[in-house]
């Protein structure tokens, strides 16, 4: 399973880092060559846009594994936005 964790440091200072989002990744096709992923993904509530936090469960379909981990993080990152997103 993979876990990306989003955070946002103001001004770079990592004492001030707060937790905006997280994805978990995981294969759900036995590590087959071509793979399908279930994703779970996390966002807290953002002050700046006035959106109140979510969770969202979706697919990742068909993902060729033999691809560096970006091409992964960026297909989760695709069907996040397209993802039906529940308000917590």
């Amino acid at each position: 399973m993979l876990v990306v964790t989003v955070e946002l440091w103001p001004a770079g200072v990592s004492a001030l880092r707060q937790p905006i989002g997280t994805m978990h990744i995981g294969n759900a096709s036995d590590l087959t060559d071509v793979s399908d992923y279930r994703v779970f993904a996390m966002e807290m509530a953002n002050p700046l846009t006035g959106s109140p936090p979510g969770i969202a469960k979706f697919s990742v379909l068909a993902h060729a594994r033999r691809q560096r981990v970006w091409a992964l993080l960026q297909r989760a990152c695709e069907e996040a936005m397209m993802a039906e997103w529940t308000d917590l």
